[in-house]
């Protein structure tokens, strides 16, 4: 099976009913295996295989039902698609313009109260036919396109109501200009609405018109981040400096970049320095110190020096490309809570379509006087009104300003179902080194055995000769020491790395062993007379591994890694918004008390193995808490992935975004409590939304059906539901956006 995951934008949708049309049809085609159709951003996420199934028969299968998808996803034709919708916006302004003029000449010469000011030639019946054509068959003509395929294949949507109420004002209102006589057996006043017909149709489309505009704002973040980046770049080629587009840069390219320049690509310096400011990427405000060796993120600013650099990540693979995919991706999918939505659209066109036919029987059947103009008139109102424009713009609109919102503040919401389980977190697990830590330690402390004749510079060595083929942060503080002293490295055999314990290997024939008390009980090592030093040494919260040589111990070093800036003022939100706060850390208990009590943690999981975090995470789970575990996204991913949400700090790699729910790219603890508030206001605004999207159907249509009439001699006119129906969706937008303006660090 060779699956696929694809992207596509999708012309020609309106409401919630036109994304359960869409994903029917996709997940109908042998062998489509899911089908994601967002409203928000007008794009379908397609997992297809392609030996069953090509991106012309996809395409075939939404012209069928009345859409269009667009199988060209390059730069190029986003450029063009971005014209085209400039240009369809222009248009849908003429129809609106147009249509209202019209329309409001008809309004003028036709309803009660107005029409005694009008001029007589706007009063003829003729007339009103002739200016309700252009409105009823060019603006309206969108209507048309969508709503006859899709009854065609017997779906329906918010076209279809609209096309249904519009056509059936219209021909009541042309069969009374030309033929009233058909109605002087009825008593009926012959009277057209061709009023209602246009204004509709000109509201519908004002509607769409502030919609669209609104919409775009909703994506303003994925703007911001697209024109961060570099538009040329300065290489080195055949010893001269030539400035290329940004495009034509190449893997393995010598980069130069001078004081005040946007850096092009990601790379790593070669010679040079200067400091960098990252806070376009990290959020973080100062800039960043960067020397031969540095990584560099492309799109951030270069400040006062001039540096060459090796180009190690070009297009889709820099940093800031996969920043943006990854806000792309969570903006186009769907919130669990969405389904709610869509599983009621999906019943809803047909079930309103039912009820605007028993609103024509019921008022043609019991009404008492003027039947047939009641049952039209509460039919009409019924179709309109009841377009669920809003329900399908209630979930997305909220998830793109939350998720792009985070993006700008450094926090990467993967997917919105991350984004919807966040705001229920009660338990936050915080990895310690790397995490609440800076990652990287410092020796502190060098004690020989009281009972050795060896120089705390031979202990040093071995240690440090051992630890150079060893990766973790301990160690190359370890060989960071050692290379400061000027020590040389002894050559090791039989390396071998122990998790959670230290490390072993031979050198000059002698067995070596490095690491915590447990290598040594595990090794039965007696260490009596270092037991000591390393108490008093692991209540300073430093970090102590024993060398032993031949299974005796020869002395120990002590490393500490100092706390991260915003670790304590982090965990202190947490607390004050009353969420449990836990550390679990490799560390003796005594270390990791230390350390834990110097930040409010009450609660710490000592002498956990990298293996044995994720059963940890799980018994959290079984006491019926929803945890978010916080990691450095590399060692720490079987945790992340066995949370309810995974936090990775951002450390510029793949891996850290791959892993986690949620990424931290700032690496400010601080954003921690930001994403959950970020996910509680959003999730807020998203059950706004939802309320007032059926609480407008619920309210309003009965009230279209007429129920208020017997009682209250109160009728609603089609002109006003149609304007309420664009108001809706209006409002829903409207209020997804007031989450840009909200400030989520308030606690």
């Amino acid at each position: 099976m060779t699956e696929t995951k694809k992207t596509f934008a999708i012309k020609g949708m309106h409401c919630a009913s036109c994304v359960n049309v869409l994903e029917r049809t996709f997940k109908k085609v042998e062998g489509v295996s899911d089908a994601n159709v967002n409203l928000a951003t007008e794009q379908a996420t397609i997992s297809f295989d392609t030996k069953k199934v090509d991106e012309k028969k996809l395409a075939k299968a939404v012209s069928g039902v009345g859409y269009e998808m667009v199988m060209d996803n390059s730069d190029t034709n986003h450029d063009h698609m971005k014209m085209e919708k400039k240009e369809e916006l222009k248009k849908l302004r003429n129809k609106v313009a147009l249509s209202l003029f019209l329309g409001g000449l008809i309004v003028w010469g036709s309803f009660p109260g107005l029409v005694a000011t009008s001029p007589k030639f706007l009063q003829n019946f003729f007339l009103q036919f002739l200016l309700s054509l252009p409105v009823q068959f060019w603006a309206g003509l969108e209507f048309y396109k969508a709503a006859i395929p899709a009854l065609r294949h017997r779906t329906a949507n918010m076209d279809t109501l609209v096309a249904l109420g519009t056509t059936v004002a219209f021909i009541y209102s042309a069969v009374v200009t030309f033929f009233p006589q058909v109605f002087g057996a009825t008593k009926i006043e012959p009277m057209p609405y061709f009023d209602v017909s246009t204004i509709i149709i000109g509201l519908i489309l004002l509607g769409r018109l502030l919609e669209a505009r609104a919409k775009a704002g909703t994506s303003e973040a994925i703007k911001k981040l697209m024109g961060l980046s570099a538009k040329t770049a300065r290489v080195v080629r055949n010893g001269k400096e030539i400035d290329i587009p940004m495009e034509e840069v190449l893997i393995g390219d010598i980069i130069r970049v001078r004081p005040g320049e946007k850096i092009p690509v990601d790379g790593v310096i070669l010679e040079g320095e200067s400091s960098v400011d990252e806070s376009m990427i990290t959020g973080e405000s100062i800039p960043v110190a960067k020397v031969a060796k540095d990584f560099v993120i492309g799109a951030t600013i270069n400040k006062n020096g001039s540096f060459l650099y090796k180009a190690t990540k070009v297009g889709s693979e820099t940093m800031l490309a996969q920043i943006i995919k990854l806000v792309t991706d969570a903006q186009g999918s769907k919130a669990p809570i969405q389904r709610v939505a869509d599983l009621i659209s999906s019943y809803f066109v047909p079930i309103v379509i039912m009820l605007a036919i028993a609103t024509f029987v019921v008022w043609y059947d019991l009404g008492t006087s003027n039947v047939l103009t009641f049952a039209l008139l509460s039919t009409v109102s019924v179709l309109i009104i009841a377009c669920p424009c809003a329900m399908g713009l209630a979930t997305p609109t909220a998830i793109m300003v939350g998720t792009g919102k985070g993006a700008q503040n450094g926090i990467l919401i993967k997917d919105a179902k991350s984004l919807e389980i966040a705001h229920k977190i009660n338990t936050v697990v915080f990895d310690k080194t790397g995490t609440l830590t800076n990652g990287k330690p410092e020796v502190t402390d060098i004690i020989v055995a009281k009972d050795q004749r060896l120089k705390t510079k031979d202990l040093l060595q071995l240690a440090a000769s051992l630890e150079k083929v060893s990766e973790h942060p301990l160690a190359q503080a370890i060989v960071t020491k050692a290379q400061s002293e000027k020590l040389s490295f002894e050559k090791v055999q039989g390396f071998k790395a122990i998790a959670g314990h230290g490390i072993e290997g031979t050198i000059n024939k002698d067995k070596i062993f490095f690491g915590n008390i447990r290598l040594m009980e595990k090794e039965k090592i007696e260490i009596k007379n270092l037991l000591k030093d390393i108490e008093n040494l692991e209540n300073e919260g430093k970090t102590v591994m024993i060398l032993a040589v031949n299974k005796k111990p020869q002395g120990l070093i002590a490393v500490l890694d100092t706390v991260k800036d915003s670790a304590k003022e982090g965990i202190a939100n947490l607390l004050k918004m009353g969420i449990e706060v836990v550390m679990i850390t490799g560390d003796n208990q005594t270390t990791a008390n230390a350390i834990a009590k110097s930040l409010g943690i009450t609660k710490v999981l000592a002498q956990v193995l990298p293996q044995d975090k994720e059963a940890e995470i799980k018994k959290i789970q079984k006491e019926g808490k929803i945890v978010a575990m916080v990691g450095d996204g590399i060692n720490d991913a079987p945790a992340l992935a066995s949370s309810d949400v995974g936090i990775a700090m951002g450390s510029g790699t793949d891996v850290a975004i791959e892993t986690s729910d949620i990424t931290l790219i700032n690496k400010d603890l601080g954003s921690v409590s930001f994403a959950i508030n970020l996910s509680k206001k959003t999730m807020r605004t998203i059950k706004m939304n939802l309320f007032w999207a059926f609480g407008y159907n619920i309210v309003l249509i009965p009230v279209a059906m007429g129920i208020l009439y017997p009682v209250f001699h109160v009728l609603l006119n089609p002109i006003f539901a149609s304007a309420a129906m664009a108001l809706s969706s209006i409002s829903v937008v409207t209020n997804s956006l007031t989450l840009k303006r909200t400030n989520i660090t308030k606690i």
